[in-house]
């Protein structure tokens, strides 16, 4: 079970808070490179703090495998406002669309083992991460679809399912560059109908 004390909002002092984004940080490069189950102690090593630093701020793997995954989280769900404040809305929605493939690549294995150590606890985190994927999308379609960029009848639960469908199928067999051209007919198929722009 995950420690309330691992993920509860409180205040860190300036330094402390540095030492856990250097840990979430090594920790994110570690389980990309080599699973879940990459050593502690070389991601404290990398991280630049002791072992006993990377304890007291996740006090079990599998907290840290919970922060890494909200964290991941957090950082593609910004990423759609970020997009939307400095490209076309039809062009910030494509971006984060093919963006989907690294995050799904980077989250799977973290979500296979927060469904192994949380047991039903894990779907309270799945679903908030679901909600939290489809309030982005639900941003981004309806922008595109006041710019006149996609067609107007797309809801942004079927983008979700299009696309994680596609996403999960291409992680099965490895083949990003496929992947990535089938999210790319996905997105042409959004253009099709659409209103011609003002």
């Amino acid at each position: 079970m995950v420690s309330k004390d691992a993920t509860a909002a409180r205040p860190l002092r300036a330094d402390a808070a540095r030492n856990r984004q250097k840990i979430l940080d090594a920790a994110t490069a570690a389980f990309d490179a080599q699973g879940t189950d990459a050593s502690l102690e070389d991601i404290a090593r990398t991280a630049g703090v002791g072992v006993g630093t990377l304890y007291r701020h996740f006090p079990t793997r599998l907290d840290l495998i919970a922060s890494v995954y909200r964290s991941s989280l957090d950082a593609f769900v910004a990423r759609a406002d970020e997009l939307l404040t400095r490209l076309p809305a039809g062009e910030a929605l494509d971006t984060w669309v093919l963006g989907f493939v690294g995050y799904v690549i980077r989250k799977r294995g973290m979500a296979s083992a927060l469904k192994a150590g949380l047991g039903p606890q894990a779907a309270e985190v799945m679903n908030e991460g679901r909600t939290r994927l489809e309030g982005a999308a639900t941003r981004l379609v309806a922008a595109a679809q006041a710019e006149g960029s996609i067609r107007t009848d797309l809801e942004p639960a079927d983008l979700m399912r299009a696309v994680s469908g596609v996403c999960l199928a291409g992680v099965e067999s490895m083949d990003r560059e496929r992947t990535e051209r089938v999210l790319r007919l996905v997105l042409d198929g959004l253009r099709w109908s659409a209103p011609a722009p003002a």
